[in-house]
């Protein structure tokens, strides 16, 4: 399997996983029996522009012609997530029918590799189920399934514990430092001291310190649009309660027309802004990127990104 290149788009895990040998890696920690495989039964099919323009699944990998594997990463649990693996695997599937030139109208039967599903979950949230079905999003009986297997961090060391690891230790020292290079650098730090994916650190720090870089610098730049149009919506507020309060001319109308300006206008300017800013992300960087990073429900990004279809 070629060395991929890395996009500026890429998540980390993302990065890491297109690397041969954590591909590996991955595919052994689901499934340690297949000791024969190698390298080369492996094959990337992640997909770019699925669903909307932009957004890409995770990773994809095809395991000789007998297995698909399509695994995500979330820091936000999110329920909705069969329904986005469908369509991945829907594209994926379509992906292997083109190259293969299969005929679906033809009376012969056709073969094609399993599916396996799964989200690594980074989060601390406690009560998270260890399988999602698409079922479950169904208002009422349905014929389809499909069925999500959660992965968390379990203290085996392994290679996806050491992911959900390093991801937790760099939420930490975010929140203690915010989203600056001391972040990023006492991070990368902390990780090498306790081996958390030392190897692949040491080898790609620089590819590794870039990619934090750019979440950072599109947190940092949410942070400050929010606090400007809670200082905007904060002031028109304060006028409209001033109007309204004097209108009445009674200190108790002042004060209620002050509180009702505020929380209006700091509820509606706010969330037309947060719509603007979305819709600007968007143009780079994927809706399951954006959700990560803002910590904003997939769905809600999702709708955004599909009015600008």
């Amino acid at each position: 399997m070629p060395i991929p290149k890395r996009e500026i788009k890429d998540s980390l895990f993302t990065f890491l996983f297109r690397q041969p040998e954590y591909t590996k890696a991955l595919y052994l920690q689901l499934h340690p029996e297949d000791t024969g495989v190698t390298d080369k039964d492996f094959k990337l099919v992640t997909l770019e522009n699925v669903l909307v323009v932009g957004q890409y699944n995770d990773i994809g990998i095809q395991v000789r012609d007998k297995l698909i594997l399509l695994v995500e990463a979330q820091s936000t649990f999110s329920e909705n997530i069969p329904l986005r693996m469908l369509m991945y695997l829907a594209a994926t599937y379509k992906e292997y029918v083109e190259e293969h030139k299969m005929s679906l109208y033809r009376e012969k039967r056709v073969s094609i590799p399993r599916p396996e599903l799964y989200v690594v979950y980074t989060g601390r949230k406690q009560n998270v189920p260890d399988t999602l079905t698409l079922s479950a999003l169904y208002d009422g009986d349905g014929d389809a399934e499909i069925k999500v297997k959660v992965l968390r961090d379990d203290g085996s060391g392994d290679i996806l514990d050491q992911y959900i690891e390093f991801s937790q230790i760099f939420d930490n020292q975010a929140k203690t430092y915010g989203h600056t290079q001391k972040a990023i650098e006492e991070a990368l730090k902390i990780c090498m001291e306790r081996g958390i994916l030392k190897p692949f650190l040491e080898s790609r720090e620089k590819e590794v310190h870039d990619i934090m870089t750019v979440v950072f610098e599109q947190q940092r730049a949410w942070d400050i649009e929010l606090y400007n149009v809670g200082q905007e919506k904060l002031k028109e507020g304060r006028q409209e309660g001033r109007q309204e309060g004097l209108q009445e001319g009674l200190q108790k109308g002042l004060q209620e027309g002050l509180q009702k300006g505020k929380q209006e206008g700091k509820q509606e300017g706010a969330q037309e802004e947060r719509a603007a800013l979305i819709k600007k992300m968007l143009k780079v960087a994927t809706p399951t990127e954006l959700s990560a990073w803002m910590g904003i429900p997939q769905d809600e990004i999702d709708r955004i990104a599909e009015s600008l279809n």
